[in-house]
């Protein structure tokens, strides 16, 4: 009886190291991983959003809504709790993306109203914030590339098999991942022109 015990206590661990359960938990941590790096380069850029608001309203008084603007979407992005769990559901998910995309284009408009005053775009202080805030766009993106790759790795982890029967077992279900809303605009290539437009 003890060998039979001893047999069946070694088939079932030799089944679970194949049956994917370890491979599964290494992707998951990944992607709360990418997602926690996300996260931190989305607050570093809330953190930078106050200092450089406040340096543009010394030069740009009358511009209060592009202003206002950005001070509404940098609270708005504060007001979403950003835990790990948010990955796991698609609609808080969605809210968030939907909130940091107002963020990003109300520092746009913040950006080019900026072109508006020479003054401003040469005061070292705008010039630093600029700076900082376009090194943390460019960190955005590595991070959201990384939690893209983290996802699609673990969404190929649950859904191939064996894995998958695991998943199931266990409970583990796609993560959603970033999308894009205007999908269909911009896969229409830009129209350039130019030609000027006839005098009247």
């Amino acid at each position: 009886m003890r060998k039979f015990l001893t047999v069946l206590a070694a088939l079932a661990a030799l089944s679970l190291t194949n049956c994917g359960y370890n491979a599964i938990q290494s992707n998951d941590e990944q992607v709360k991983s990418a997602w926690s790096e996300v996260l931190n380069q989305y607050q570093r850029r809330a953190d930078l959003v106050p200092n450089l608001v406040n340096s543009v309203k010394g030069f740009a008084q009358q511009e209060k809504d592009v202003l206002l603007g950005v001070t509404n979407a940098r609270a708005k992005v504060g007001t979403i709790q950003a835990t790990p769990e948010l990955v796991n559901d698609p609609g808080a998910f969605a809210k968030f993306q939907a909130a940091q995309g107002e963020l990003s284009s109300a520092l746009s408009r913040l950006v080019a109203v900026s072109e508006n005053y020479p003054q401003l775009k040469s005061d070292a202080l705008f010039r630093d914030l600029m700076a900082q805030l376009e090194g943390t766009e460019n960190r955005i993106t590595v991070a959201r590339n990384r939690y893209i790759k983290a996802v699609q790795d673990y969404n190929v982890g649950i859904r191939t098999f064996p894995n998958n029967l695991t998943a199931m077992v266990f409970g583990y279900k796609e993560k959603a991942n970033f999308t894009v809303d205007n999908e269909k605009e911009i896969s229409t290539a830009p129209r350039v022109d130019f030609n000027p437009a006839p005098a009247k």
